[in-house]
Parts: structure tokens; C-alpha cells; sequence
């Protein structure tokens, strides 16, 4: 603890101090930070070994909205990361959460210094004594999980490509993992030592694209209270990541066209560009030669995101990788909820094998999640096996035991109203879960009055 660096970012001079005069007779360096838009800057400068993170700065008072934000971010530029998440609004639900989203831990406002101390002395061990989650490096296991003939393939032109800085897009339904496939690529490139920064297009509105993307100047706009770097910078020497690129529009595509070329990048709000090295990958779940001969995706933003194209297929034409899938699953969230759940029934394995997964890897995902917090033995059964199906899964009459027959509209509800309450109202959390775009889910919403 004597050598260990901890930075607490908290919008409350008055918790600053306190914290502060607590906990550094205790540990070696505790730096304080009251905006958290300075985070970039200060992980890029010092490697901390524990970050006590508020979870409701002065935007958003009380949902923890900015937190889970912020925790993201970090993450992206520190995937080694432990961080305690710190509110005075804070429930079971809340705290179940922040550790699924990657926090060591919760603290409640006002805390008890000794919980407190407890909580970021087991933060800092585990840094200290988890070298697993170090850095990916090439020899780093894989968590890329590809045991069928087709995916036994693309990995083996993921290895071929992946220490070039060949830009790549990602192609595939929803679900098939290509977020996971693009920091499979990151883990192999000769950049694995640098960040990995994500940014799901899908969910910026047009207002935010180039602030999100960018970056801006003080001042720039309304809400623009500080200097703020943005992803391109954030991933400067690394890998950027840009989800659902195809959701883009022509405007914006033009804007991120003149970045990719020029290789460099103009703050919102300033007149000064600034030079990026990254690598770019992308991923999309539209078909893109269609949209270019429909003149709603640019033909040379194209030619320049997909020097090698990689198409995931859906998990109904790889079977061979349900069974390991659903195993690593189970693994994950036995350990995780602390059940007995120790394996998967062999007349279960044979329903999920059957099953379609029109939802692929995130549905089965989402199905083992439930089942194990669920399931009534040791052994998971198609009796444990009930979850919410889509409006797809009942397309393609593939429904595993258990499910009721309701209508379409009427299931359709129902999973919206499942997702919304797991994600707490979170709508750009509900829409990726249930794959869709948030305007597409807004419109399900006024269309069943939620």
C-alpha cells in the first residue's frame, strides 16, 4: 500500500478532501481529481494501481449514468484497470452493474473508513497480484473461442493480418461476437501494448459524433467546460475501434473520410489539427456494397475501412461452437454469482445445438446468464433453460423448452420491458442487448406505450 498510486475523481471538493486525508496515510500517492474530463490525460501519464471513480457527476445527479460512462472509458484506455466505483444513491441493483461492467467494487456515500480501506486495499492487491490482466500480448490465451471448421479459418487469417496495420471491417449479424473478434486482432497486432478504444456509432447522435470522436476546446459548445480529447487521440499509437459504422451518416462519414486520409485530427471548437497514428478496424451488421449502390454509404470511405474483410457467420451455421460457447459461459457467471452450477446436462447440450440463436452469441450469452442464477441443482437442465425470446426465435421455430406460445407483438413487449428493467431505462444498454438501433427501439417503445 506505502508504494501504490491511487487517483480519486469526484465532482465534491468537500469528498476530495476527505477521502484524500483519509487514505494517504495509508497508500503512497493519492492523487484527487474534480473533472473527471482530465482522466485521458492522467492514466496516459501515470499508471495508477486503483481508481475510486464517482458515479454522478454534475450532468446527472442521481442515475449513474456518467459513472458507467467513465468506467467504460477508463477501460478502454486501461483494460488493467481496478476501479471502485463511489455514489450516494447506490442499491443492490446498481452495484450488480458496476461490477458486471468491469468495476472491483462498490462504496456507498458517507462511507466507513474502514470498508472504505478495505475496499481499495483488495483493489490494489489484485492489481498487484493479477498478472493475467496485464496488457494483452501475443502469447496472452485467447479469449476468442473458435472450435468450428468456419471459425478455425477466419482465425487463421485473423493471425495472418493481425500484425499488419491493414485497415479491417468486421462483418456480421448481431451478436456474433465482433466486438471480441476486433480485440482478438488488437492482442495480436504489434500494437497489443497500447490502447484499445471503442466507439459504438450506433449510439452517438449526429450532435455528438465529432465532439465524441475528436474531440473540443473549452468553450466550443454549451456543455463544453474543459479541453477534452476524443477517441482518435484516447487511442493514439493503438487500435481504434469503430462499431456499426454503418449507421453513419453521409455527413459524418465525410467528416471521419478527411481524418482517415489526412491522419489527422481538428478539436470541435479549434483551429488546430493534431496528428493520430492508430489502426483502424471497424464493424458493421449492414450490408455495405448495397448501401454504397444506394448512395447512402460513400464508395471511398469504403475502399478505405476494408482493406481486409472478415464476415462472421451466424452461430446457426457454426454449431460446433455452441457447446464450448455455452461452457465458458457457464464458467464465467458460476463464478461470478457464486452458484453450484457445475455442468451442462447432455439433454440440454442437444436443445441448445438444435436451437437457431437468432440472437447468436449474445443471446446464448444472456440464456446461460439466467439459467445459472436460476437453476434449482447442480447440473443445468432444459427445465432451468426459460428465457425471453425474440420476435426472430419465434420466427424460426426454434423455441427451447419452456417457452410460452404468445403472440408476436405481445413476447415483443415482454422482452422490451425484461431488457429495460435488467438495464435500469438505460436505452442505448437495451438496444444493443436486444439488437437494435435506438431509433428502432424507440419506435417499438411508443408502439407499446413504454
Amino acid at each position: 500500500m506505502q508504494t501504490a498510486k491511487l487517483l480519486i475523481v469526484d465532482d465534491d471538493p468537500d469528498v476530495l478532501l476527505a477521502a484524500r486525508l483519509l487514505l494517504k496515510r495509508h497508500i503512497g500517492q493519492v492523487d484527487i481529481e474534480k473533472n473527471p474530463d482530465k482522466l485521458p490525460f492522467l492514466l496516459g501519464s501515470t499508471r495508477y494501481d486503483a481508481i475510486l471513480l464517482d458515479m454522478n457527476f454534475t450532468r446527472d445527479v442521481s442515475s449513474g449514468k456518467e459513472g458507467f460512462d467513465w468506467l467504460d472509458r477508463i477501460l478502454d484506455l486501461d483494460p488493467t484497470a481496478r476501479v471502485v466505483l463511489f455514489t450516494a444513491y447506490g442499491d443492490v441493483e446498481m452495484a450488480v452493474r458496476a461490477i458486471k461492467a468491469g468495476a472491483v467494487d462498490f462504496v456507498l456515500k458517507p462511507w466507513e473508513n474502514q470498508k472504505l480501506l478495505e475496499v481499495i486495499g483488495t483493489a490494489i492487491a489484485g492489481k498487484n497480484a493479477a498478472p493475467g490482466t496485464l496488457p494483452p500480448k501475443k502469447n496472452a490465451p485467447s479469449a476468442f473461442i473458435a472450435h468450428s471448421a468456419a471459425m478455425r479459418q477466419i482465425m487463421d487469417t485473423v493471425e495472418r493480418v493481425a500484425p499488419t496495420e491493414a485497415n479491417i471491417l468486421i462483418s456480421g449479424e448481431n451478436g456474433t461476437g465482433k466486438d471480441v473478434l476486433a480485440r482478438e486482432i488488437h492482442r495480436l497486432s504489434l500494437r497489443h501494448d497500447k490502447p484499445f478504444v471503442a466507439a459504438d456509432l450506433g449510439a452517438l447522435p449526429d450532435s455528438l459524433f465529432e465532439s465524441e470522436l475528436f474531440g473540443h476546446v473549452k468553450g466550443a459548445f454549451t456543455d463544453a467546460r474543459d479541453d477534452r480529447a476524443g477517441r482518435f487521440e484516447e487511442a493514439q499509437g493503438g487500435t481504434i475501434f469503430l462499431d456499426e459504422i454503418g449507421n453513419v451518416g453521409l455527413a459524418q462519414q465525410a467528416r471521419l473520410l478527411t481524418v482517415l486520409q489526412q491522419r489527422e485530427v481538428t478539436r470541435v471548437g479549434s483551429n488546430k489539427p493534431r496528428p493520430v497514428d492508430v489502426r483502424l478496424l471497424c464493424a458493421t451488421n449492414a450490408p455495405l456494397g448495397t448501401r454504397v449502390q444506394e448512395r447512402t454509404f460513400r464508395q471511398d470511405l469504403l475502399y478505405r475501412i476494408n482493406t481486409i474483410e472478415i464476415h462472421l457467420p451466424p452461430l446457426r451455421q457454426r454449431p460446433d461452437d455452441i457447446g464450448p460457447l455455452a461452457e465458458h459461459f457457464l464458467r464465467r457467471y458460476r463464478k461470478q454469482y457464486n452458484r453450484p452450477v457445475g455442468q451442462i446436462s447432455p439433454e440440454l447440450l442437444s436443445h441448445l445445438m438444435a436451437y437457431a440463436w437468432p440472437g447468436n452469441i449474445r443471446e446464448l450469452q444472456h440464456a446461460l446468464e439466467r439459467a445459472v442464477i436460476l437453476a434449482r441443482g447442480n447440473v443445468l437442465t432444459p427445465d432451468d433453460f426459460f428465457f425471453g425470446t425474440s420476435p426472430m426465435a419465434v420466427q424460426s421455430g426454434g423455441a427451447l423448452p419452456g417457452n410460452s406460445t404468445l403472440q408476436l407483438d405481445e413476447m415483443e413487449r415482454r422482452l422490451i420491458q425484461q431488457a429495460m428493467q435488467k438495464h435500469a431505462g438505460n436505452i442505448t444498454d437495451v438496444a444493443r442487448e436486444l439488437g437494435l438501433s435506438r431509433q428502432a427501439l424507440y419506435r417499438r417503445m411508443e408502439k407499446y406505450g413504454l
